[in-house]
Parts: structure tokens; C-alpha cells; sequence
């Protein structure tokens, strides 16, 4: 049975700082970078190499845009940032698909032998986008993360740069 802590939080809010500081605390982390490559994109590039100096050197790293195979063959403790990378993969896949996808990933992280630390962005706090994509994407990436937090040990928001514990505080919603 697999130990997942989900950290989860909006745009700046600490969240993959705070994951990082939860896997500083082990020995032997995969730091797995969910993104697409974006050459042209230099704000992008620029977030990176902040992420990049950050990590400690001796952490191992994967870039890709497939988290399934990698979670599939057990590496040991994972750091995985972040969920919007696996949602925006699944953005050209039909809804029956998408639903397998996640599946699949609930099932792979369930499964997992060792501890894995995931980021996952939250959206939808404020305006809904006037795409339809982000829509769709703010719509996945919410089930995604309600999904993931069911089979989480601990599940951690980020906020303004704070880290707040949401396993003793809340109240599940019934269906």
C-alpha cells in the first residue's frame, strides 16, 4: 500500500516548495517533472530554472508528459510536479478515455510501494475561463485531485505561502 501526501494549492502558494520540503526529509527522491518542453515559452523556461536551482543535486529527475509508465515500475520515493502536466495531456481524449486515464492513475498510485509526494494545482477559485478548454481542464484537474485526496494519507493546502493539514479539519461531503 502506497503513502501519498497531496499538497495541493493555487499559483504561487508555496505548494511545490513545500513538497520539496516534505521529500528533503528522505533519502533517495525522484523528482518527477511533469511539462511539456517549451523552448519559445521564456517565462516558462525562467520557472524551470527556479525549480531547477531549488532541488538538491543528488535528487534523481524525470521530465516527461506520461506519469503511468514511470509510476508502473516502482522507483522508490517520487516527487511528482505536477498534476496540470497529466490533466493537459489528457485534454485531447474523449471523456470515456479520460476517465480510464484516471483510473488507471488512481489505480498505479494505490498500488505504489513506496512514499509519493504530489502537487496538484487548484483552480476554479475564481472566473470560469471563456474556452472551452479551460474549462475542461479546470473540470479534470478538480476530479483529479477529489479522486487522489480519497486514497491520500495526508493532504496538505498551500496558501499564501502557508501550509495548512486538511486530514483533521474537514468534513466529507456526502454524495
Amino acid at each position: 500500500m502506497s503513502h501519498i501526501i497531496l499538497v495541493s494549492g493555487g499559483v504561487k502558494s508555496g505548494k511545490s516548495e513545500f513538497a520539496e520540503y516534505l521529500a528533503s526529509k528522505e533519502k533517495n527522491v525522484t523528482y518527477i517533472a511533469l511539462s511539456e518542453n517549451r523552448p519559445e515559452d521564456l517565462l516558462w523556461k525562467e520557472k524551470i530554472k527556479i525549480h531547477q536551482l531549488r532541488r538538491p543535486k543528488c535528487w534523481k529527475l524525470i521530465e516527461t508528459e506520461n506519469l503511468i509508465p514511470i509510476i508502473k515500475a516502482d522507483k522508490g520515493i517520487l516527487l511528482i510536479d505536477s498534476l496540470g502536466g497529466f490533466v493537459v495531456n489528457s485534454l485531447k481524449i474523449k471523456e470515456v478515455e479520460w476517465k480510464n486515464c484516471l483510473n488507471n492513475l488512481l489505480y498505479y498510485l494505490g498500488s505504489y510501494k513506496s512514499k509519493i509526494i504530489i502537487v496538484g494545482e487548484q483552480t476554479g477559485w475564481g472566473l470560469m475561463s471563456e474556452h472551452e478548454i479551460g474549462n475542461l481542464y479546470t473540470d479534470r484537474l478538480g476530479v483529479c485531485l477529489k479522486e487522489i485526496t480519497k486514497i491520500s494519507k495526508e493532504n496538505w493546502i498551500t496558501i499564501n505561502g502557508k501550509a495548512i493539514k486538511l486530514d483533521n479539519m474537514f468534513f466529507e461531503i456526502p454524495k
